[in-house]
C-alpha cells in the first residue's frame, strides 16, 4: 500500500494518545494532525494543544462538540427509549460516531492519507470508530496501534513515554485506578477492582452523583416540556439540548441518580462489568416515556417497544452510520409528531418518580371515557360482551378439540 504521509488522530492528551502521537511519527514517519473534542466530559481540553504542540504537531483541532452530541446523536436516540440488555443507556457508544465523523471530515480538510484511535483490541470503541469511518469515506485508512504495538501494559507505555521524552503527568495520589470515559451523557468506570464482578466499587469512585443514602432528605420536583419528542425547556426555562443535559445532570446528580453497575456483553465476544453514571440520561428515559404514555397511539408505542432492542443492538455495535438505524430512525421520529407536553418528575434519593403527565393538544387520554363515574354515553359497556367473544372463539374451539381428544 501507498505509504502514509499525513494521519488525523484523535487525541485527549493522556498518557495513551501521546505515546500513540509519538509513535506513528516513528513508526510510519508521517505527519500528525490532532483532533481533541470537548463532549462534555468535564475536563478542560485546551492544555490538548501545548502537549500536541512539544511532540511537534503543526495541525491542531480542537472542538467544542456539546452541541452537536447532544442535538443529532442524544437525543435522536432517546426518542427511541432506548436501552442495551435493559440496563445500558449507551453512553460510551453513542458518542463514538461523532468523533469518527470529525475525524474523516477533518482528514478531508487536510489531506489525510488517513485516520487513528486508541481503542484496544479487546474492546467495543475499535469496532464502533472504524465502522462509522468506513461508513462515511469507504477508502479511509484506519491505523489502530493497540493492534500493532507490543505495549500492553501501563508500565511499558510510560517507559515508551520516558524513552521519548513524552511527559506525562502522574498526579500521584490523585490518579483514579479506574479506565474512565466521560461525555455529556454518562461516565462510565472500568478495570481494579471492578475486573471482580463479586466486587463493591468503593464509594469515592463515583465522580458525578452523591450516594442515595447521602442524597438530600427533601425531594425535588422538576418538570420537563417535550416537542416532538425532544426536552426543550426544564423548569419553564427554555434550554439547547446541551443545555437540558447539563442541567439534569447537575439536578440528578444531587439527588443520587444515576448509578449503574453492569456485566454486559461486549460485540468483540467478551463479557465486561463496568459502572456508569448517568444521571439526565435515567430523567430523559423516564420522562419520555411518561409523555408518550399519554400522546402516542397504543399500537404505535408497542412497535417502538419491539425495534427498541434492535436499535440499541446497532447503537452499541457501531452501526450508527448504517441504512437499517436510518430507517428505524426515520420510522421513531415519525412517532414524535404529537409527543408534546410536560411531565412532572419527583427525584428523591435515587429515584426518578413520575407524578404528572399533560399535553393540551396531542393527549390521548380521554378522563369522559375511563373515569369511574358516570360517562354519560361516552362508552356503552355492553359492546365489551362481542369483544370478548370473538377474541375467545378460537380459545373455545381449542379447548372443545381438546375436550374431544
Amino acid at each position: 500500500m501507498p505509504a502514509i504521509e499525513k494521519v488525523v488522530l484523535a487525541y485527549s492528551g493522556g498518557l495513551d494518545t501521546s505515546v500513540i502521537l509519538k509513535w506513528l511519527q516513528a513508526q510510519y514517519g508521517c505527519q500528525v494532525v490532532t483532533f481533541t473534542a470537548d463532549i462534555g466530559q468535564g475536563e478542560e481540553v485546551e492544555p490538548a494543544r501545548a502537549k500536541a504542540q512539544a511532540l511537534g504537531v503543526q495541525e491542531i483541532f480542537i472542538e467544542d462538540l456539546r452541541e452537536e452530541f447532544a442535538r443529532d446523536f442524544v437525543f435522536p436516540m432517546f426518542r427511541a427509549n432506548v436501552v442495551y440488555e435493559g440496563e445500558y443507556l449507551l453512553g460510551t457508544s453513542i458518542a463514538r460516531p461523532l468523533i469518527a465523523k470529525r475525524l474523516v471530515e477533518i482528514a478531508a480538510l487536510t489531506g489525510a492519507d488517513a485516520v487513528a484511535h486508541g481503542a484496544t483490541g479487546k474492546g467495543n470503541d475499535q469496532v464502533r470508530f472504524e465502522l462509522s469511518a468506513y461508513a462515511l469515506n469507504p477508502d479511509i485508512r484506519i491505523i489502530a496501534p493497540w493492534r500493532e504495538w507490543d505495549l500492553g501494559s501501563r508500565e511499558r507505555l510510560l517507559a515508551y513515554a520516558a524513552e521519548h521524552g513524552i511527559p506525562v503527568e502522574q498526579k500521584r495520589g490523585n490518579r483514579s485506578p479506574y479506565s474512565m470515559d466521560a461525555n455529556l451523557l454518562h461516565i462510565s468506570y472500568e478495570g481494579s477492582e471492578l475486573e471482580d464482578p463479586w466486587s463493591e466499587p468503593s464509594d469515592d469512585m463515583w465522580r458525578w452523583s452523591v450516594s442515595p443514602e447521602e442524597a438530600p432528605d427533601v425531594p425535588v420536583y422538576v418538570t420537563l416540556r417535550y416537542a416532538r419528542g425532544d426536552v426543550v425547556a426544564v423548569d419553564g426555562e427554555a434550554l439547547s439540548p446541551a443545555q437540558v443535559m447539563a442541567k439534569l445532570n447537575a439536578l440528578a446528580g444531587a439527588n443520587g441518580i444515576g448509578r449503574l453497575d453492569i456485566v454486559e456483553n461486549r460485540y468483540v465476544g467478551m463479557k465486561s462489568r463496568g459502572c456508569y453514571e448517568t444521571p439526565a440520561g435515567t430523567v430523559m428515559l423516564r420522562a419520555h416515556r411518561a409523555i408518550e404514555s399519554i400522546t402516542l397511539d397504543r399500537e404505535a408505542a408497542h412497535l417502538k417497544d419491539e425495534v427498541m432492542p434492535r436499535y440499541a443492538k446497532l447503537v452499541y455495535t457501531g452501526y450508527w452510520f448504517a441504512p437499517e438505524r436510518e430507517m428505524l430512525q426515520a420510522l421513531i421520529d415519525t412517532s414524535q409528531e404529537t409527543v408534546n407536553g410536560e411531565v412532572r418528575l419527583k427525584l428523591y434519593k435515587g429515584n426518578v418518580t413520575v407524578v404528572g403527565r399533560r399535553s393540551e393538544r396531542d393527549s390521548l387520554f380521554d378522563e369522559s371515557i375511563v373515569t369511574f363515574e358516570e360517562d354519560h354515553g361516552a362508552y356503552d359497556q355492553k359492546d365489551a360482551e362481542g369483544f370478548i367473544k370473538l377474541n375467545a372463539l378460537r380459545l373455545r374451539i381449542a379447548a372443545r378439540r381438546a375436550k374431544r381428544r
